[in-house]
């Protein structure tokens, strides 16, 4: 019998797990001394465990870690000590990819729709020959006017999606509910880098953060928190010194030794006051070419002196302690002093209408005290080993949604393929994606989701993919630690038995293949493709894996979790575009919150990326479900934050429920009071509010579970198309009703500064003694 790639992947169901063990892990030295065998638990698991070096993929960073198997079932899940970037440490996210794993609403076969479209009705169907012939016949008839949607990708899985789309005559973007297109187009304008830079917090001796909730959902977190470690509390030195402007205070913010509550969309203004003073006071690092930066026009950021800014930006003498003007200005004195200092910005800095000119304007800062390409600053990462290989994610923006949602709505796409991304939930509602598809007679939907969601649940097909626990890949880590770095992805287990998902990078080569597109993906498989790759970084002889023979390189890639090269670093350093600051300065505009408008009776809508569910990517995993908010301890629920005062003036406490309104639709949130949240800025948490899949994701109950992209104002980003998300106002009131928060600090709440324990309960008790 001829073997087609039809007929591996037929087999390739039986089984599949090719892994290599990593080596020294397992039982601690001295462990049975301490508890013998005679006394270990009744219910211990007996048998030989292994460990298997791989990639997390709950975590957008994929961080690195090695899986505990134990009589072929994953047991646990920790980090990789050898893995740069996050060097053995993990976020709680990464656990959870064992109850993606053993999880019980995984869809087990591929189904076909049976029922009218968002009815969710599907009957199973086999792969073969029914499922991979419906794939193949719609690839046939709609492939050049198809769209294919992806998770973010980097590594041999974005070169295979690219040359698929490309062969089948299809677009290919990648998804992200809250992209980081702004950031990357502000490295670009400053920096002139096409990667993510690493910023070496470790070493550095004052941060000063826009907007960036870096140590809970920014970019790499877990990176982050591993260098913030050291910042703290590093051998032979000082503490560091961290200030947060932010319009929320963020987990972020609660580690900061200053907490700068900044009016939404003013953080660019803030940061070009900061350089007029550094500029007027020749506070720059020495070396730095300030006219260069200012294009010779020493009067360009003038109209950025402290005086104007700081009630622009909406400071107060009680923000500051004391007067803002002369706070902006010491803050400008104590960066430009305490070199290395390094100026980080993004989240909600980036996602107001003039997000790109505050991030911008933040990095900027970065010239002008010499820590672009320095120890303790702004460092730079190399591109790909491979000369075809992606090392960066390519993100479709709001603009590029709103087209794809009217080439739907035109009948120029006729055809959908979703891999990793759930777009209906993870856009706002009123782009009205979802009615387009549901009012598209002739659009066929296919996912490849191992989970029902908003968006698969509207699919026609569903071809279930593997779980990253069963299934080979790689990545490119982005941001990298500096030099070049890959990690690798094995399969340490089998699917369970009732289930018959395939690995979509397979599948993709075998329909290909069928359509006679073997010359531009000539692969009989994925691992055959990660083989190739890893006998090119053999060919390089250089970096950390030492072998004589590429078989032998391969099996010892395996075991570490990955290739790098210190030696391979990116750019040392970076000449800034003449002119920056005062182009930046050209730039300038206040945001822009359309909609319901700056009404008195009106706050600033500022939403948050949650600490486990981020944007919903995890909302189906219980776990993250029930992981408590590092901050209010909320869990499982959408809870909105306000200031106490502002609770009081609507007369609602803790529990109760608030219809929170724009003018694009409302939606219902449990009510957190808390004195750390500025009074016209209420947050609330995205994540939450899915209407299909898992009753672990879905709204019952008692859950009070919203979407709060469903009432976010389409505001684009100028000269990026993103969508500013940070950019809506909003109306609140009460409904009447209350329900328990579900959280886990109990009665005991965060108090004001100023105030003893005991002066906060008569004021909460008996307001009228306080």
């Amino acid at each position: 019998m001829k073997l087609t790639r039809r007929n591996f992947l037929a087999w390739a169901g039986l089984g599949a797990v090719g892994a290599v063990a990593c080596e020294g892990f397992g039982i601690r030295h001295g462990e049975l001394d301490i508890q013998s065998s005679v006394r270990l638990p009744e219910d211990l698991v007996r048998g030989n465990d292994n460990w298997y070096a791989s990639l997390c993929r709950t975590c957008p960073s994929c961080e690195g870690i090695v899986i505990r198997v134990m009589e072929g079932r994953a047991k646990m899940i920790q980090g990789n000590p050898f893995y740069p970037t996050n060097q053995g440490k993990i976020h709680a996210r990464c656990e959870s990819g064992l109850q993606a794993l053993y999880h019980p609403d995984r869809i087990s076969s591929p189904m076909r729709r049976t029922g009218p479209r968002a009815s969710a009705e599907f009957s199973a169907i086999s792969w073969q020959p029914n499922a991979m012939d419906a794939l193949r016949t719609a690839l046939q008839e709609r492939g050049r006017s198809s769209v294919m949607i992806t998770e973010p990708l980097r590594g041999h899985m974005a070169l295979l999606v690219d040359r698929f789309s490309t062969a089948i005559g299809a677009e290919h973007l990648g998804f992200e509910a809250i992209d980081n297109n702004t950031y990357r187009a502000a490295v670009k304008n400053v920096f002139g880098q096409d990667s993510m830079p690493d910023f070496d917090l470790d070493n550095a001796a004052f941060i000063l953060s826009f907007g960036a909730d870096f140590l809970s959902t920014w970019v790499s977190p877990t990176r982050y928190l591993r260098g913030y470690g050291e910042f703290r509390q590093g051998d032979n030195r000082d503490r560091g010194m961290f200030y947060q402007i932010d319009s929320r205070f963020s987990m972020t913010a609660a580690a900061a030794d200053k907490w700068l509550p900044v009016r939404p969309g003013w953080e660019g203004h803030l940061a070009m006051s900061l350089a007029q003073v550094i500029i007027e006071e020749n506070l720059a690092a020495p070396g730095v070419n300030v006219g260069s930066l200012t294009g010779g026009d020493a009067q360009a950021l003038n109209n950025f002196r402290p005086e104007t800014i700081a009630p622009m930006a909406g400071l107060t003498a009680e923000m500051t302690g004391g007067d803002p003007v002369e706070f902006l200005k010491n803050l400008a004195r104590s960066f430009a002093a305490s070199r290395p200092s390094i100026a980080i910005g993004g989240g909600s800095a980036g996602a107001s209408s003039n997000g790109l000119f505050n991030l911008e304007a933040i990095y900027a800062l970065n010239f002008l005290v010499g820590s672009v390409g320095e120890e303790g600053g702004v460092k730079f990462n190399p591109g790909s080993p491979w000369d075809d290989v992606p090392s960066t994610s390519k993100v479709g923006g709001l603009e590029d949604w709103a087209r794809i949602t009217e080439q739907i709505r035109s009948g120029e796409t006729k055809l959908l393929l979703l891999h990793g991304t759930d777009p209906i939930h993870g856009l706002p509602d009123s782009l009205q994606l979802r009615d387009a598809i549901i009012q598209a007679d002739d659009l066929m939907v296919i996912s490849f989701s191992p989970f029902l969601d908003d968006t698969s649940a509207l699919a026609d097909l569903i071809l279930p993919d593997r779980v990253s626990l069963e299934d080979w890949g790689d990545d490119i880590t982005e941001p990298g630690p500096g030099y070049q770095m890959i990690g690798f992805q094995q399969p340490v287990v089998n699917p369970l038995g009732d289930l018959d998902p395939l690995s979509f990078p397979d599948v993709l080569l075998t329909v290909a293949q069928e359509l006679g597109k073997e010359s531009q993906l000539p692969w009989a498989n994925f691992k055959s493709m990660l083989r190739e790759g890893s006998d090119a970084l053999f060919e390089l002889n250089r970096g950390s894996i030492e072998a004589s023979s590429a078989e032998e390189f391969w099996n010892n890639l395996l075991k570490r979790g990955g290739w790098w090269d210190e030696q391979s670093t990116g750019p040392k350093s970076v000449q800034a575009p003449a002119g920056l600051l005062k182009t930046i300065a050209g730039k300038a505009s206040s945001p822009d919150f359309s909609g319901i408008g700056m009404d008195a009776d009106s706050f600033y809508l500022v939403p948050f990326s949650h600490n486990t569910l981020l944007d919903g990517y995890n909302g189906h995993l219980p776990w993250l479900q029930a992981a408590p908010d590092p901050l209010s301890t909320v869990t499982w629920q959408t809870w909105v934050e306000l200031n106490d005062k502002t609770a009081e003036q609507l007369d609602v406490k803790e529990g109760d429920i608030l219809r929170i309104e724009s003018s694009k639709d409302s939606i219902r949130a449990v009510v957190y009071p808390t004195p750390a949240a500025p009074p016209d800025v209420i947050s609330v948490p995205f994540g939450q509010g899915r209407q299909y899949g898992s009753d672990y994701a879905t709204d019952r109950p008692g859950k009070e579970s919203s979407n709060v992209m469903d009432i976010l104002e389409t505001t684009r980003v100028k000269d990026t198309g993103s969508l500013a998300w940070a950019g809506t106002r909003v109306r609140v009131s009460k409904t009447g009703e209350s329900v328990s928060i579900s959280k886990l600090e109990g009665d005991v709440r965060a108090i004001e500064i100023g105030l003893t324990p005991a002066e906060d309960i008569i004021k909460t008790i008996a307001p009228e003694n306080a």
